[in-house]
């Protein structure tokens, strides 16, 4: 049985030493067939195509002799040499492609030589079969070279970038499998594809072959053709996947842009919803129960007509970024900034089980961030800031709004309306939570005062509280007011007029201030006032000349003609009278 192998082994051995040398000539014939077409030489063609029609015809007796009692390779029958894997004999159509010539794969254009050509690597240890396959391959625009054994390759490989290489399998100290071995190491069949060329063509060498990783295998005489088709196609292969991973990068790069600029307005969830789907995109609309906070800064609109207007932009940049910082971190939707004013939802366009619970905690978050805003402005030389929240639970539509061209994920409906309202009843410092909110909350939130404020839209009144802090989890509180009014020796005349919204409702009408603080005053006035009434006061200096700038405020408690009211917006030339009259003018 030894014996019996040992010839066989033998045998083949013979019959790969006779195949090499006439594969070798059927090749260096098929070149010099193309170069006398290419060059004209007509008379020179018959005979080179005889010259091949032999080396054929020698070639499948040679595969034909016996080996081991069996017809040619070990098969009862077999089709003529050069028709195994990735070859065919002249005339046959081997996976689409005629023998003797080269189809260009679907999406490739033969005609454009690419501005860098395919860099080809031929390894083979016979000379003459790496000179005539790295000619044919260089005359049709690749870039081909060579190794003359496996180590060489190697180290060409390591050192170098190729597209592809051809390798052989049977080489003297290291083998092509050898090679392969190596190489998938470090490169996978898409990052460097690797066919196989040898004249050996039995099926157990192309399933070792395959299962190190080579890509394709084509037996020798190579039919140069179809040699072709099965390089363009692994190349093919590799671009698509150079391609992809291009496009892959540039994706990422520009989501990350998306994120980096968007994030800063939107919410993460948002941005991620729009990237994650296209229809994140669509215009529509869903009725939901969501929490919505507005805050608004008091009197800001007075500030700036004062500062330039870098100046204003960069304390507004400064605020809002802060406040963002806020409502990112409760999960918050900023919906939009308007101005000062800064619109939160919470439940859209996602929904969590704690969003009312992250609603009142950022309001109070807010807040309490508002001195390290003043801190900032302070070293900026800006005036100081305050800002007030407002709470509120209900059933709104949310969605894309917009047209095709302009859209925006917003939330529309009465309770949006409603937020707006209580905001503007709220002094500098100060959140109105709405009962709606207040009850999803029962237990968790200090409150204080319950007010009763009218709202378009809203036949009855409606009930606020004054939220002061948040137990449990959160564990917030606001600040308490520290600075107490001072009784004044004698009244501060001043003059006062009733606001609807930004404009002056009446006239002005004659005041006094009678108690004073920084923050607050206690007045008397001649025109009935209402709690939460907007006002608009000018104050009159100890020389008995008007101050040329406005103070505002809000009416906080009325009582028998007298009046508490908040300060929402002082200028600096009021805030230094104001300091006159503590300092000389308190009981």
């Amino acid at each position: 049985m030894t014996e019996d192998k040992n010839e066989t082994a033998a045998a083949k051995s013979l019959r790969h030493d006779l195949l090499t040398p006439i594969n070798q000539i059927i090749g260096y014939g098929e070149m010099l067939e193309e170069e006398a077409a290419a060059d004209g030489h007509e008379n020179y063609l018959g005979d080179l195509k005889k010259i091949g029609i032999a080396a054929r015809d020698l070639l499948a007796k040679i595969d034909s002799l016996p080996l081991d009692g069996h017809e040619g390779n070990g098969a009862p029958a077999k089709n003529p040499p050069g028709s195994g894997p990735g070859v065919s004999a002249p005339g046959v159509s081997v996976s689409g492609v005629q023998s003797g010539e080269y189809v260009a794969p679907a999406g490739s254009r033969e005609e454009e030589e690419p501005e860098k050509p395919a860099r080809i690597l031929v390894v083979d240890d016979v000379e003459l079969n790496r000179s005539m396959l790295s000619r044919r391959l260089g005359k049709r625009g690749y870039d081909v070279e060579v190794a003359e054994g496996g180590a060489e390759a190697l180290e060409m490989i390591r050192e170098k970038a190729f597209d592809i290489v051809l390798l052989d399998i049977m080489m003297p100290e290291v083998s092509g499998y050898d090679v392969l071995e190596e190489v998938r190491k470090e490169k996978s069949p898409l990052e460097l594809p690797i066919i196989m060329a040898t004249a050996k063509d039995e099926g157990e060498d192309v399933v070792s072959a395959f299962k190190l990783g080579a890509n394709d295998y084509i037996t020798k005489p190579i039919d140069f053709p179809v040699a072709l088709a099965r390089i363009e196609t692994q190349l093919s292969r590799k671009r698509a996947m150079e391609q992809s991973k291009r496009l892959t990068v540039e994706l990422e790069r520009h989501n990350q842009f998306i994120r980096k600029t968007f994030g800063r307005y939107l919410s993460k969830d948002i941005v991620e919803n729009l990237l994650s789907s296209p229809e994140g995109l669509a215009l529509g609309g869903e009725k939901r129960t969501i929490t919505i906070l507005m805050s608004d800064l008091r009197g800001f609109s007075a500030l700036s007509e004062k500062l330039d207007p870098e100046q204003v932009v960069a304390m507004l940049n400064g605020y809002l970024g802060k406040m963002a910082d806020v409502v990112t971190h409760h999960n918050g939707t900023i919906d939009e900034f308007i101005g000062d004013a800064v619109l939160v939802l919470f439940g859209a366009p996602t929904a969590r089980e704690d969003d009312v619970q992250q609603a009142a905690a950022c309001a109070l978050e807010m807040q309490l961030a508002m001195k390290e805003v003043n801190e900032e402005n302070k070293k900026n030389g800006f005036p100081e800031l305050e800002m007030g929240i407002a709470l509120n639970t209900g059933e709104c539509v949310v969605g894309n709004i917009g047209s095709q061209k302009r859209a925006k994920y917003g939330v529309v409906g009465s309770h949006v309306n409603l937020t707006g309202r209580i905001e503007s009843y709220t002094v500098g410092g100060q959140i109105l939570v709405s009962a709606a909110t207040a009850k999803l909350l029962e237990g968790e939130l200090v409150l204080g005062d319950e007010l009763k404020l009218g709202a378009k839209g809203f036949k009855a009144p409606v009930v606020v509280y004054d939220l002061l802090g948040m137990k449990g989890r959160f564990n917030l509180s606001l600040p308490k007011r520290t600075e107490e009014m001072r009784a004044l020796v004698r009244d501060i005349p001043t003059h006062l007029a009733i606001l609807d919204g930004k404009h002056v409702k009446e006239d002005d009408v004659p005041g006094a201030f009678l108690s004073l603080s920084l923050c607050d005053a206690l007045i008397s006035s001649d025109r009935e006032l209402h709690k939460l009434a907007n006002l608009r006061l000018r104050c009159t200096g100890l020389n008995g000349v008007i101050i040329p700038s406005d103070l505002y405020a809000k009416v906080t408690d009325a009582s028998n003609g007298r009046y508490t009211i908040r300060f929402t917006s002082v200028p600096d030339e009021i805030k230094s009278y104001f300091r006159s009259i503590l300092a000389n003018e308190v009981a």
